[in-house]
């Protein structure tokens, strides 16, 4: 079992930077493929970005590509999402996820459904 806590959400004005973080607990984390969804308001969850496990890969939506970077700390057992020239379309609860079959997966899945542990989410509204 895996628990993930996300933190570094907030207000922020269009044009401005965030990063988030998401810590996991247990010694498993550097086997798990790791991903940021969002979700706004009345639209369904969204990948934004993921990770595979030794950092080796990394892959985004094209709406933040070039945008947001994505990066973990396997020692740390945290995930980062590094959110630059944010946009009001931006604003979503924004979750981090782990896929717990990572080392049986031959990609790195940018579909919810493949993704085992959720954490609660953090709140990022970027004001125009």
């Amino acid at each position: 079992q895996v628990q993930l806590a996300e933190s570094g959400g907030g207000l922020v004005q269009a044009g401005g930077s965030l990063r988030l973080s998401c810590a996991a607990s247990g010694r498993t984390f550097s086997t798990y493929n790791m991903a940021w969804f969002r979700q706004a308001p009345g639209k369904e969850r969204e990948f934004v970005a993921a990770i595979s496990r030794n950092s080796s890969g990394t892959y985004y939506a094209n709406s933040v590509k070039e945008r947001f970077t994505i990066s973990r700390d396997n020692a740390k057992n945290t995930v980062y999402l590094q959110m630059s020239s944010l946009k009001p379309e931006d604003t979503a609860v924004y979750c981090c996820a782990a896929d717990a079959v990572s080392f049986y997966r031959s990609y790195v899945s940018r579909f919810p459904g493949h993704y085992s542990y959720w954490g609660q989410g953090t709140q990022v509204t970027v004001s125009p």
